[in-house]
């Protein structure tokens, strides 16, 4: 029962850590990558589509991305797209090709994407808090049951806060990571 409860809140902890960082490869740095666009949707013949959908994205320069569309028609779509998720960025059509060049950030830029990365950080702690209480009030209903004893009571309240502790200090890694490449970059 202690094993199932820790290994679902291990779990759960571990899929709000790769929302986060999914979201950070998503925060634009000084330097061109394709998770720079995930954000995007295309209106594609009447319905709106991530970008990956219709068109593949690469990196070839540190300051460009391309955009290639599967079909030539999502070229105009795909730019409109691009333009109105407010990232910043102007893309240009050439031929078939979408070139979406990255320009230098500012320093004020570059603060303001550390603070949406704090915040991102911060919200997936609060979510990692919420399922170690998740966790711990369901040890506590076991053990009111009596499906557990006392003792298996707290030592499964122990586990999950060093699974907890753990999770955090890789959020607080990876933010502190993230937050050297958008300064740096």
């Amino acid at each position: 029962m202690v094993e199932k409860i820790k290994q679902d809140a291990r779990t759960r902890m571990e899929k709000a850590f790769e929302k986060l960082r999914a979201d950070l490869a998503a925060v634009r740095t000084g330097k061109a990558s394709p998770a720079i666009l995930e954000p995007v949707r295309v209106e594609y013949y009447g319905s709106t589509v991530p970008l990956s959908q219709v068109a593949s994205v690469s990196a070839p320069q540190p300051r460009l991305l391309v955009v290639q569309p599967w079909d030539k028609a999502a070229a105009e779509p795909i730019v409109k797209g691009i333009q109105a998720a407010n990232l910043g960025l102007n893309p240009s059509q050439d031929g078939e090709l979408i070139r979406v060049p990255i320009p230098a950030l500012t320093e004020e830029r570059r603060h303001e994407f550390v603070k949406r990365c704090r915040q991102l950080a911060e919200e997936t702690r609060v979510a990692v808090r919420n399922v170690r209480r998740d966790a711990n009030e369901e040890l506590a209903k076991a053990e009111k049951e009596k499906s557990i004893s006392e003792d298996d009571l707290r030592r499964g309240q122990k586990e999950t806060q060093k699974i907890t502790d753990a999770e955090i200090e890789k959020i607080d890694k990876m933010l502190a990571a993230k937050e050297k490449e958008i300064l740096e970059g």
